[in-house]
């Protein structure tokens, strides 16, 4: 592998302007391997901290911290919107926009039970790809977000929401736990 392996984007990775690779933070990283080991690790952390209690899933501070945690060791643009066109997403400058619909759809899809909760984190992910709101990492940031959508660790406000379920029938989030015990405060 050649030093310049490090920036060849995969065929199904988002590429990177050249402002943008000058942002990565480890001196030492000279091969794509030890890039991708060191978003991996980071992503690993991330994981284990948005796992670690319930948070304020659906807003757009979340999913910035999300990404931040993701890639913040890594990269110094993770957690910020990207400012560029992509092959892939809509216009940079309509991300905000995008998001808080994106939000605000999920939100009454689960008050209203509109779609079963697997469905709800696969529309979550599926569109939250299609804004692609961060130089690279969408992808996974997407899929960590259905995931954790899925698993219950939904915004305080969605909680709110689901915990409108009688209290001992089961939690409207498809957990099959009770949803006092599922949800509460």
């Amino acid at each position: 592998m050649r030093v310049a392996d490090l920036f060849e984007e995969p065929d199904d990775a988002t590429p990177l302007t050249p402002d943008e690779r000058q942002a990565l933070i480890p001196s030492d990283i000279t091969y794509r391997r030890e890039l991708n080991r060191a978003e991996q690790e980071n992503i690993a952390r991330a994981q284990d901290w948005a796992l670690s209690r319930r948070r304020e899933l659906l807003t757009e501070k979340f999913i910035k911290d999300l990404h931040r945690r993701m890639l913040g060791e890594v990269w110094r643009w993770a957690g910020d919107f990207r400012t560029t066109e992509r092959n892939i997403g809509i216009p940079y400058y309509q991300i905000p926009m995008a998001l808080r619909e994106l939000l605000d759809d999920v939100k009454a899809w689960i008050e209203y039970k509109t779609y079963p909760p697997d469905e709800t984190a696969v529309r979550l992910h599926h569109r939250l790809v299609h804004i692609h709101p961060f130089p690279n990492g969408n992808g996974r940031h997407s899929r960590l977000m259905a995931d954790l959508l899925r698993q219950g660790h939904h915004a305080d406000e969605v909680m709110r929401i689901l915990t409108k379920a009688p209290r001992n029938g089961p939690c409207p989030c498809g957990s099959g736990r009770k949803a006092k015990l599922c949800h509460a405060t």
